[in-house]
């Protein structure tokens, strides 16, 4: 057992900063995510004028964020950068630890308990107990047996980033399988021995008249108001064939009403009855309750804020890869109101909303909507209204549509079961690095 006082020692090369001169400074990022450089500085606007300078090769640690993954070693980049009283310098003692087996040292489970323990004071202001940690003992083999383990690290790290990569090769096919369901499904491919069956069922085109009578039915209740009727789909527009039986048509055409943009307002620490969503509740195209924050907003009970079930919700802003993500609300009426950054739509038979949900997932309506997104350098890309009412939609008969809908899910429950296989084998894949660290540094058995 050795302390980490032996193969650390504490470097304070101070210096007085200077006005006129620039000076880089240092900052650590928590989560072993290592040292980079904060930014440039005169010495004139630096305040504290007492400081230290690092070299690079040193360790150093945040007193505050060391039990948090804050530390690492410095890189060649930051020579000569200066820290503040903050951070902990230390050159490393080579006679008793080897430079590449003390990196792997810093990665392990030992060391960052050692952080956690030396980390003293309230729980809101921690700060590294210098003494307690240079004290701290440690399990450090003799020179030859770290050669010996890095030897043995290092092969296990070739097999882990093996297979690691064969995890990722498997997730991209998984989602290329998961485009290639639902692309089957709206080209009718994944239902023709069930048109076959079925010869006799309503044809889109008569489905489209009773959607139209039910929408006049709506507005002559005044529910909703007119809208301008939406041009037919050209030949230019369409890309693919669709089965007899089947019509293209615009999106707006099945909708009860325009999609409606939600409200931003800044949240609130408290609890009120305005429970809204945040953009991550729908990001992973299912709806997530848990992501969501309070607004200070009286919202009446009839207000369209509200999501009822069956309610569409697509992301008008996001990344150009998110923009148009959509998800379907399942759940009780009056629990959330939706932001700004979406937009609420809602089929007029709630037979097609699933159905609606996998075209808008299909990859070819994904990146027509990336096609459509518009926006100032800096921002989002956004996609309005018009643009989601304007898109081709291959609308099949609605026996048709509830069965796609049944069989894509009878896949995709297929898919999941292997999402979670992947999974695990990421989660085990990352804890054999770890298992093998805390192996090499556990303490020797007496």
């Amino acid at each position: 057992m050795k302390r980490i006082g032996d193969i650390l020692a504490r470097n304070k090369t101070a210096l007085v900063i200077e006005d006129g001169t620039s000076y880089k400074q240092v900052t650590i990022r928590i989560n072993y995510k290592g040292v980079v450089l904060r930014g440039s500085q005169d010495g004139a606007t630096i305040l504290t004028k007492n400081q230290f300078v690092v070299s690079a090769g040193q360790f150093i640690l945040s007193r505050i964020d060391a039990r948090n993954g804050a530390f690492g070693i410095i890189p060649e980049e930051l020579e000569g950068a200066i820290v503040t009283n903050d951070f902990l310098a230390f050159d490393i003692n080579e006679d008793e630890v080897e430079r590449e087996f003390f990196n792997v040292f810093l990665q392990s489970p030992v060391f960052l308990e050692a952080c956690i323990k030396a980390s003293r004071g309230n729980t809101n202001r921690k700060r590294v107990d210098e003494d307690f940690f240079l004290n701290y003992q440690v399990n450090l083999p003799p020179l030859p047996e770290q050669r010996d383990l890095i030897e043995q690290i290092n092969k296990g790290r070739t097999q882990i980033a093996i297979a690691q990569g064969e995890i990722t090769h498997q997730q991209s096919l998984l989602a290329k399988l998961k485009q290639a369901v639902l692309q089957e499904a709206i080209q009718g491919k994944l239902t023709a021995d069930w048109r076959a069956d079925y010869p006799d069922v309503e044809h889109a085109s008569q489905l489209l008249d009773r959607i139209q009578a039910e929408k006049d039915l709506l507005i002559a209740t005044k529910r909703f108001r007119p809208e301008k009727p939406l041009p037919k789909v050209t030949a230019s527009e369409i890309p693919f064939e669709i089965p007899e039986g089947w019509e293209w048509c615009r999106m707006g055409s099945i909708l009860e009403e325009k999609p409606r943009n939600g409200v931003s307002l800044k949240p609130v620490e408290f609890e009120t009855k305005a429970k809204t969503l945040k953009l991550s509740a729908t990001s992973s195209g299912t709806f997530d309750g848990s992501q969501t924050k309070y607004l200070d907003l009286d919202v009446e009970a009839d207000s369209y804020l509200w999501l009822k079930d069956g309610d569409i919700l697509i992301q008008r802003a996001n990344s150009l890869e998110l923009v148009g993500t959509a998800a379907v609300y399942r759940g009780a009426a009056a629990e959330f109101i939706y932001p700004d950054l979406m937009m609420k739509c809602r089929a007029v038979f709630p037979e097609s909303t699933d159905y609606l949900h996998h075209v808008l997932s299909a990859r070819i309506t994904r990146d027509y909507f990336k096609s459509k997104a518009s926006g100032s350098a800096g921002n989002m890309p956004k996609v309005n209204q018009d643009t989601v009412s304007n898109t081709p939609i291959p609308l099949p008969p609605l026996a048709e549509q509830v069965e796609i809908v049944k069989r894509v899910e009878a896949l995709m429950e297929t898919c999941r079961a292997l999402e979670t296989e992947i999974a695990q084998a990421r989660t085990h894949a990352a804890d054999l690095l770890q298992a093998v660290l805390k192996e090499a540094f556990a303490p020797a058995s007496s």
